[in-house]
């Protein structure tokens, strides 16, 4: 049998590439620790500037209550609150666009738009399955469901205007939870992990991993010291990118530090 040269040649190319390398992984620089209350099931977290952040919470132990929050980044205290606005629904991710910020359900199948100063709600949306994280890119929102599917939304209707399917070498990565979108880059909590995977929006490639088990070991032990220790579903959740400074702020469910950090590759904005 005769091969053609050129024919022949590429399968030795590519029998000789080497396999993809792994993403490697990055670990968190802690620059300041502030409280968080322990009572907040965190679903979603941002950063609005000013010292304020807002955050979502869902139905969980210890009293936890689904609703949305404005807060004192440095403080924790909680300028202003209100329930998830539908009787029964599990609070999910939050993210504010311009002044409108918008709330998703875990199974009601429902996104609210509230004013992003006040938290009174003026608009409700339909989606198909879950809702758990939720960003936006400054034009559109982003949205996991807990599969390896994020999808963008249109802010002023929520219809999906694209998706894309994360993977880490060939893989696909399940239990995307609590979103950020970051100078180009989508960063996701993986549901009962320590990891977040760095992923590129237009491949849906994980790019980095980000190690923060030793942010967990630390208020583990704290919350064993008062007698309160986390439960298996207290994990990490809630990420937040303060541009002024090029750090991100990190925390989980039920956690009584709200970590800020320095990552590789996250720069200052002016």
């Amino acid at each position: 049998m005769r091969f053609l040269p050129s024919l022949f040649l590429m399968s030795v190319a590519l029998a000789s590439a080497p396999a993809s390398a792994p993403p490697p992984t990055l670990k968190p620089l802690v620059l300041a620790r502030y409280p968080h209350d322990t009572s907040a099931f965190t679903e979603g977290l941002q950063y609005l500037g000013k010292g304020t952040v807002i955050e979502s919470t869902g139905d969980g132990p210890a009293g936890s209550i689904s609703g949305v929050r404005r807060a004192d980044l440095k403080t924790g205290r909680v300028h202003r609150q209100v329930r998830t606005p539908l009787d029964g629904a599990f609070g999910e991710g939050v993210t504010v666009l311009g002044k409108v910020a918008y709330h998703l359900t875990w199974q009601h199948g429902v996104a609210f738009a509230l004013d992003a100063l006040t938290l009174q709600e003026f608009e409700r949306y339909r989606y198909k399955g879950e809702g758990w994280g939720l960003t936006n890119d400054g034009k559109q929102l982003i949205m996991s469901n807990g599969t390896s599917t994020v999808v963008w939304r249109d802010p002023r209707t929520f219809n999906v205007t694209r998706s894309v399917n994360v993977t880490a070498n060939g893989q696909a990565v399940n239990n995307l939870n609590e979103l950020e979108f970051v100078q180009g880059q989508l960063y996701a909590n993986v549901w009962l992990t320590d990891r977040i995977a760095r992923i590129d929006p237009q491949s849906g490639k994980v790019t980095a991993w980000i190690d923060v088990s030793s942010l967990t070991r630390e208020v583990s032990a704290a919350a064993d010291r008062r007698g309160q220790p986390l439960t298996f579903d207290d994990v990490a959740n809630g990420i937040a990118f303060v541009p002024e400074r090029g750090t991100l702020l990190l925390t989980g469910k039920r956690w009584p530090t709200l970590f800020e950090v320095r990552l590789p590759g996250v720069k200052v904005e002016k």
